[in-house]
């Protein structure tokens, strides 16, 4: 975000009246591609470029440097005026030293406290106030580290799970992502364990005119997955006349299994012990929710509507 101080001060001294206004040129100003543009933070709720520049004018306002003089519209105060004309930086450690942003900011800690209540607050936390991140990056930030320790957890359970049990669970996780809807719906998924080198079949069409065909290894961290293995579920595949595939392992694929695919008519997708965890998080598969957030944000085109 404090990246975003400096450029934002400079727009809204120009056209610009909002955090909105600012994203054409903040895109020329840092050279963003569409996708950055339009990448969304992970509560969904609004683009990461977007939240920054709101973030940056909302700081610049607690330190003086900018005005909203309606609901929606800022402008450059004489504060800021008077720091543009002086050529000076601005970052996160400059603004945060300003008297006004300082008087700001513990003004709203004294008034979260008082709401929330000094025997309800977690130690250690640490407000937006406190650092250069928006609130929303730090909770997307701790998402992620939280997702995985949780993927870390599933593959160690696994580790302990049984053959057959392991090859059920792979495929749940199939049918969890919208596989198996084959047999005219008598069943989602038809298991061969053990059936010259095939775990399972799942059907992509209701019809079940397509099968995929499984193959399910539980190997350990350090023994990756290598072209051997690949080579046989391709002649297994073969075999049963079939050209779409799936192989899922704990561990990882070496190189030399990666490449061989490509030498290969066959359709098959490697899922790697990462990879495998990840998507049972995403489709609910040995997992469950525990808390579920909703991050609010203040819907500008409400507050910068004339007739509102």
């Amino acid at each position: 975000m404090g990246a975003f101080l400096l450029p934002c001060l400079r727009l809204l001294a120009k056209d610009a009246r909002n955090a909105r206004d600012c994203l054409p040129l903040l895109r020329q100003e840092f050279g963003l591609n569409e996708d950055e543009m339009a990448e969304v933070l992970k509560s969904g709720t609004r683009t990461r470029v977007f939240d920054r520049a709101d973030w940056a004018i909302f700081h610049l306002m607690k330190a003086g440097l900018v005005e909203r003089t309606s609901r929606g519209v800022y402008i450059v105060s004489d504060a800021g005026q008077v720091w543009l004309a002086s050529g000076l930086p601005l970052d996160w450690r400059t603004i945060r030293a300003i008297p006004a942003h300082q008087q700001a900011m513990a003004e709203a800690a004294s008034r979260n406290t008082a709401i929330a209540g000094a025997e309800n607050a977690l130690p250690g936390a640490v407000g937006p106030e406190l650092s250069e991140e928006p609130p929303e990056d730090l909770i997307e930030r701790s998402f992620r580290a939280i997702e995985a320790a949780l993927a870390e957890d599933l593959l160690q359970r696994l580790y302990g799970l049984s053959p057959v049990r392991f090859e059920k669970l792979i495929l749940q996780l199939l049918a969890a992502m919208g596989y198996g809807a084959g047999s005219f719906g008598s069943q989602h998924m038809t298991p061969a364990s053990g059936d010259g080198g095939i775990d399972g079949i799942i059907h992509e069409d209701a019809l079940g005119l397509d099968a995929v065909y499984i193959q399910a290894k539980r190997y350990a961290p350090d023994s990756k997955v290598g072209r051997p293995a690949i080579q046989q579920f391709i002649g297994s595949l073969t075999g049963e006349g079939a050209t779409k595939g799936v192989f899922v392992t704990t561990s990882a694929f070496s190189t030399e299994a990666r490449a061989y695919l490509g030498k290969v008519q066959h359709r098959v997708v490697l899922i790697d012990g990462s990879q495998l965890a990840r998507l049972m998080i995403r489709h609910g598969v040995g997992v469950r929710d525990r808390l579920t957030y909703v991050i609010r944000s203040v819907d500008e085109d409400y507050f910068s509507d004339p007739e509102g």
